[in-house]
C-alpha cells in the first residue's frame, strides 16, 4: 500500500490542475508561453499520477478498471468485477 502522504500529494496536484485548467487552455491559446511558465508546476496535468484505487500503487495501473494489476487479479478472482472471467482454453 502506498503512503497515504504520496496519495494526498496526488489529490492535491488533481485539485491544482483543475484550478488552473481554464487559465492553463487560454494562455495555450494565445501561445503565451511565458505566463504557462509563470504558473505553477502542479497546474500541469502530466505531473498526475495514476493510482490504484484500493492501494495507491502507481505501476501497472489499468485505467479502465482503476486498480492495478495485482489489485485487479485478486477481484477478479474474487468474481468483484462482473464480466471478467479467468481464461481457458
Amino acid at each position: 500500500m502506498a503512503k497515504k502522504a504520496w496519495i494526498e500529494r496526488n489529490q492535491r496536484k488533481r485539485e491544482t490542475v483543475q484550478k488552473y485548467a481554464a487559465l492553463r487552455a487560454e494562455l495555450k491559446a494565445k501561445r503565451d508561453y511565458a505566463g504557462l511558465a509563470k504558473l505553477p508546476k502542479d497546474a500541469s496535468p502530466i505531473r498526475v499520477v495514476n493510482r490504484c484505487s484500493v492501494t495507491g500503487r502507481r505501476h501497472g495501473h489499468l485505467r479502465k478498471f482503476g486498480f492495478s494489476r495485482l489489485t485487479f487479479r485478486e477481484a477478479a478472482l474474487n468474481g468483484l468485477i462482473p464480466g471478467v472471467t479467468k481464461a481457458s482454453w
